[in-house]
């Protein structure tokens, strides 16, 4: 029979929606009675969850409850619920029809899985600030009703030697404990060449066990890397993920597109589009968004109802000011 403790251990996990400690806390009990000599019992509870197990991970009919990290992870781990849908985002044809791959076959996981098949589900991307690289990890989630967890670098790395990869080692094992769209942005930063002059050895260690982690994870969770700068990482992480996808600047389509969707609800008195946009060709997706929301913030100030195309024009030449600052700062 199950001790109190492991009653009560069994109750508290259940109440706090703890899946892992449930099912620990189960094994435990199963564990228990097979030591106990009930070895049909021990099979049958092990058959049971099992079986909760799977159900869990592939046939969820609403989405996943949302988990919360605790202890330790709670350091570095933040986690999100979003509603981000592809269809927020202007994304080129190619994109569109990578990212669409990916969500189709997570859908079908189950089905895939059966076959001895695996989704795609380790994607690094790479491109420019202010990209939709962020937003991309967010539009996963949302698609598939996962919790978005962001690795908080700055709580990440530390320098001590070896306290980063046991972290890391912390963030592999909630992957498969909880199933969820798993974000290391600014990857650069824990992904770096190993050869660079600025490693003193933490680095090396850190790379070296990102790869043996990333290489055999078989979780049915997400793992997305974004970077800036893909020409600072490490040539052995490339093999490592299922899809390379590349992120550009707008071209005059999609900025068009975005300067329209941002002042669809505000009153506007004659934008020429295409002057505008070719004002605003450079600029990233970010950047065209605060472009237009600046204008509209403008208007609201001066307590004008109407944007007009000078305002629009300012608001870019504005911020296409800000944009040089940062690259000539950053």
């Amino acid at each position: 029979m199950p001790t109190a403790d492991q009653l009560k251990a069994l109750l508290a996990s259940h109440a706090e929606g703890d899946e892992a400690q449930f099912f620990a806390v189960a094994m435990q009990i199963a564990a228990t009675e097979a030591r106990a000599g009930h070895g049909k019992l021990a099979e049958e509870l092990r058959g049971l969850i099992d079986k909760s197990k799977s159900r869990v991970t592939y046939d969820r009919k609403g989405p996943i409850p949302l988990a919360r990290p605790r202890g330790e992870l709670a350091d570095f781990l933040s986690a999100s619920y979003p509603n981000t849908k592809l269809a927020d985002m202007v994304l080129g044809a190619s994109l569109e029809k990578r990212l669409g791959r990916v969500i189709r076959e997570h859908k079908a996981v189950r089905d895939i899985r059966a076959r001895g098949l695996a989704p795609r589900r380790k994607l690094l991307l790479v491109g420019p600030p202010g990209t939709g690289k962020t937003m991309t990890a967010s539009a996963l989630a949302g698609e598939l009703g996962m919790p978005l967890f962001v690795i908080r670098l700055d709580g990440l790395i530390t320098k001590f030697m070896g306290e980063t990869s046991a972290k890391l080692r912390l963030v592999f094992d909630a992957m498969n404990q909880t199933r969820g769209v798993y974000l290391f942005d600014e990857f650069d930063s824990i992904g770096s060449e190993r050869g660079l002059g600025n490693d003193v050895g933490e680095i090396r260690r850190v790379v070296n066990s990102f790869l043996q982690m990333v290489e055999q994870d078989n979780s049915d969770s997400l793992i997305v890397a974004a970077t800036n700068h893909v020409k600072l990482l490490d040539r052995a992480l490339f093999r490592r993920f299922d899809d390379i996808i590349e992120f550009d600047l707008p071209d005059l389509a999609r900025i068009k597109l975005v300067l329209h969707a941002k002042l669809a609800g505000v009153r506007k008195q004659k934008i020429r589009w295409v002057d505008a946009a070719k004002a605003a060709k450079g600029l990233s997706f970010a950047d065209v968004v605060r472009a237009a929301e600046d204008a509209i913030k403008d208007a609201v100030v001066d307590e004008r109802e109407v944007i007009t195309h000078a305002d629009l024009m300012s608001a870019i030449r504005e911020r296409r000011g800000a944009a040089t600052g940062r690259e000539v700062t950053g």
